[in-house]
């Protein structure tokens, strides 16, 4: 007979072990006996590795200064009030004095924090030419359309590096001081700048274009510098090795952060006498109060820490541990009281039969 949609099992599938789902399978069945140790068992290990998250947080030294500039809240605050809404006047410089009593452990790592930014914000977040910044000559002369308003400039230069996200680097600065005895002179704390951005951003993600006649200013001649930037790319440092779409300050800023509060790596304290931490004594930390934040709301706070194996302080880590942990064990105890009072009634009921 020929062949026919029509024709019964012409719609079947081949009758092979696979086809027809006959392969020899196994199906965990969970009893009691099963269910329950993995839930204490479970519950003991995260609320172990909670304990460890958590105490291990808790003696990570932290200090932290917050210097937006508000009333009342620091000599910074003359600086804020001379924003007023704008950028504020080039070389306002505070500064925020505070003692240590003991040694602050070390290495000690120096962050800038600020809140109430939106760096995750959709239209923010793909205003970069990622070709651009690697080096590519020809994305050097015609960004990417994502970068607009900041695609080209008022003359109808290019802008390198162009995007929202560039245009508004960090450009605050600090250099901090330390005085051993009362009365006596004020010591600068080497600052260590360099290796501050992930090895992969910095070797592999951003790199400068080629240099012409050995100039890299040369190979950004005929672009514009972002609007909000004071030089451009090529003045970020006097260092050959961090200038250009390599400099560390700027490879940091352009990964972008997940929450409106975050923290970037300004610096480490590693060397000479503080390679150990930071000794006993007052400090000063010098201010140079460039970056505006008071017209969208936002903060700005200046952190010193240290670090743990798990990283930075994090006590919310360690309590998400401990919580799912006692659920566990909360949820073990349930089912094992269910399984004690319905275990009574069925064997009652098979007795019964």
């Amino acid at each position: 007979m020929p062949w026919s949609a029509t024709t019964p099992g012409a719609h079947q599938p081949d009758n092979t072990a696979f086809t027809q789902q006959r392969l020899p399978a196994w199906q965990p069945l969970l009893s009691a006996g099963i269910a329950l140790p993995l839930f204490f068992c479970a519950g003991l290990a995260f609320i172990g590795l909670g304990l460890g998250l958590y105490y291990s947080s808790h003696g990570i030294e932290e200090l932290g200064h917050d210097y937006t500039g508000d009333a009342g809240s620091g000599n910074c605050s003359l600086c804020a009030a001379a924003e007023q809404d704008r950028a504020p006047p080039r070389r306002c410089r505070c500064s925020w004095h505070f003692s240590l009593p003991e040694r602050f452990p070390g290495p000690v790592y120096l962050y800038y924090e600020l809140s109430n930014f939106y760096q995750n914000n959709r239209r923010y977040g793909v205003s970069r030419d990622d070709a651009q910044l690697s080096g590519l000559p020809g994305a050097l002369r015609h960004p990417a359309n994502e970068c607009a308003p900041y695609q080209y400039g008022a003359d109808g230069r290019p802008v390198a590096p162009c995007g929202a996200i560039a245009n508004s680097l960090f450009n605050d600065s600090f250099s901090l001081w330390h005085r051993p005895r009362a009365g006596g002179p004020y010591v600068r704390v080497p600052l260590d700048r360099t290796g501050i951005a992930w090895w992969t951003d910095s070797h592999v993600k951003f790199r400068n274009p080629p240099p012409v006649n050995g100039s890299l200013a040369l190979a950004f001649r005929g672009t514009a510098r972002p609007p909000n930037w004071p030089q451009p790319v090529y003045e970020l440092s006097a260092d050959p090795n961090n200038t250009g779409f390599v400099n560390q300050d700027f490879v940091v800023w352009m990964r972008t952060a997940a929450l409106p509060t975050f923290r970037k790596l300004y610096a480490r304290i590693r060397q000479g006498n503080y390679s150990a931490g930071l000794p006993r004594g007052a400090y000063r930390l010098n201010i140079t109060y460039n970056y505006p934040v008071r017209a969208f709301g936002g903060h700005k706070r200046v952190i010193l820490t240290s670090i743990s194996w798990m990283g930075g302080k994090n006590p919310f880590l360690g309590i998400a541990y401990l919580v799912v942990g006692s659920l566990c064990i909360l949820t073990g105890f349930v089912m094992l009281v269910v399984y004690i009072r319905y275990q009574d009634q069925n064997d009652e009921d098979e007795d019964e039969e």
